[in-house]
């Protein structure tokens, strides 16, 4: 893990296209702003579990429970 440390308004760079910049600090927490390319998915941890979650539990599910009660017997 790479740690570093920013003061309000400065900002870090991850490859060449995205910027993570802090954009406000108050008591506990830090207000973070991305800019990406509209292709890379940016989600807080939360979400992104629960995507995670939804979508294995997708690919669990019986195919019969899928594609095949979409398709006329």
């Amino acid at each position: 893990m790479l740690v570093l440390t920013r003061k309000e308004n400065e900002s870090i760079m991850i490859g060449n296209d995205i910027e993570v910049k802090v954009l406000d600090l108050r008591d506990n927490q830090v207000k973070l702003g991305i800019v990406a390319p509209r292709q890379v998915a940016v989600h807080r941890q939360e979400v992104y579990l629960a995507i995670q979650a939804e979508n294995a539990e997708a690919a669990a599910a019986p195919e019969a429970d899928g594609i095949s009660k979409l398709l006329p017997h």
